[in-house]
């Protein structure tokens, strides 16, 4: 088992910038490749970034490449989301997740999912 608690979401207007946090406690957090997800009201759950679990592939939907990074501290058992440029579009809960892989960019491959945290941008 993987626990999952995400933290850092908020508001903040359009142009700003968050980073969420994602802390995993149980299983060696190494083995697992780690995701961000998103759903907004009304819309399917989407991925948002992936990353390997080593840090050294990541993955991130058009929308948001090139504004968010996603990033992990294995010592730490830590996965972040840095997002800058933040749009009214992001607004959404945010999920951290955990599959029991070295790699994984779907949802169906996750097993493992946090609370979710709100992150609300104004305009």
């Amino acid at each position: 088992q993987v626990q999952l608690v995400e933290s850092g979401g908020g508001l903040v207007q359009a142009g700003g910038s968050l980073r969420l946090s994602c802390a995993a406690s149980g299983r060696t957090f190494s083995g697992y490749a780690m995701g961000w997800f998103r759903q907004a009201p009304g819309k399917e759950r989407e991925v948002v970034a992936a990353i390997s679990s080593s840090g050294g592939r990541t993955y991130y939907a058009v929308s948001v490449l090139g504004r968010f990074t996603i990033s992990r501290i294995n010592a730490k058992n830590t996965v972040y989301l840095q997002m800058n440029s933040l749009k009214p579009d992001d607004t959404a809960v945010y999920y951290c997740a955990a599959a029991a892989a070295r790699w994984a960019n779907s949802k169906d491959e996750y097993g493992y999912w946090g609370q979710g945290t709100q992150v609300t941008v104004s305009s």
